[in-house]
C-alpha cells in the first residue's frame, strides 16, 4: 500500500509539473507560438525573434538606448511603464519597452498608415485591451508592427517583432494570443488595464 501511495504521489507531481509547463507558456515557446510565423507569413508580414539585449532600468526618458529591433521589442528601458492604452500621439518607446517586460503586446503604426487602418487597429485593441498598448511610431512609414518580449519568468528571453504592410486580424490575433502575458516580469492581465 505504501508503494502504491508513493507511486500516486510521484504521478501527481508529474501531472502538476506538466500543467505548469503548459500554462506558463515557457516564454511563448508553445504549440500556440509555433503557429505565429506561418500566420504572419500568410498575411504578408515579416517575423523575427531576437535574443533580448538587457533588462536594466534607466531614469531618463531621453536616454540613448540602442535596440536590436525597430520598433523595440526588448532591452533596457525607463523604470516606469507607459500607461496602458491606445495613443493618438507617439508614446516614448523607452517607456513602452517596460510594458513589454510586463507581458504586453504592442501595436505600432507609421506616419503614412491610413486612418482607416488605424481605426482597425483601435477596434482590434478595444476587443481585448488588457496587456495591450497601441502607439504611433513614425519610422514605420506605411507599415504596422507588433512586438512582444517573451521569457520564462525572471529570464532575459527574446524579443518578437512582426512588421506588416496591412492589418490582418487573424495574424494579429495569433501573435497576441501566443505572446501576451509571457514577459520576463509577469503581471496578471487583469491588472494591465487601460488607464493603469
Amino acid at each position: 500500500m505504501l508503494i502504491a501511495f508513493a507511486v500516486s504521489g510521484v504521478l501527481g507531481l508529474a501531472a502538476v509539473a506538466a500543467i505548469i509547463a503548459v500554462t506558463s507558456g515557457g516564454g511563448g515557446d508553445t504549440a500556440n507560438a509555433a503557429s505565429v510565423a506561418p500566420a504572419l507569413q500568410a498575411a504578408g508580414c515579416t517575423f523575427k525573434t531576437v535574443k533580448a539585449s538587457g533588462r536594466k532600468h534607466v531614469t531618463s526618458l531621453d536616454a540613448k538606448i540602442k535596440y536590436n529591433t525597430s520598433p523595440p521589442s526588448n532591452g533596457n528601458h525607463y523604470f516606469s511603464p507607459a500607461i496602458w492604452g491606445f495613443y493618438g500621439s507617439a508614446a516614448n518607446p523607452i517607456q513602452v519597452v517596460h510594458n513589454e517586460e510586463h507581458g504586453g503586446v504592442i501595436l505600432w503604426w507609421g506616419d503614412k498608415v491610413p486612418q482607416a487602418t488605424v481605426d482597425k487597429l483601435h477596434k482590434f485593441y478595444s476587443s481585448s485591451p488588457n496587456g495591450m498598448l497601441g502607439t504611433p511610431y513614425p519610422k514605420l512609414g506605411a507599415k504596422v508592427a507588433l512586438t512582444a518580449w517573451t521569457s520564462p519568468e525572471g529570464g532575459t528571453g527574446q524579443g518578437r517583432l512582426a512588421i506588416c504592410s496591412a492589418f490582418n486580424e487573424k495574424a494579429f490575433t495569433t501573435f497576441r494570443d501566443a505572446f501576451r502575458g509571457k514577459g520576463p516580469e509577469r503581471f496578471p492581465l487583469d491588472t494591465l488595464t487601460p488607464g493603469a
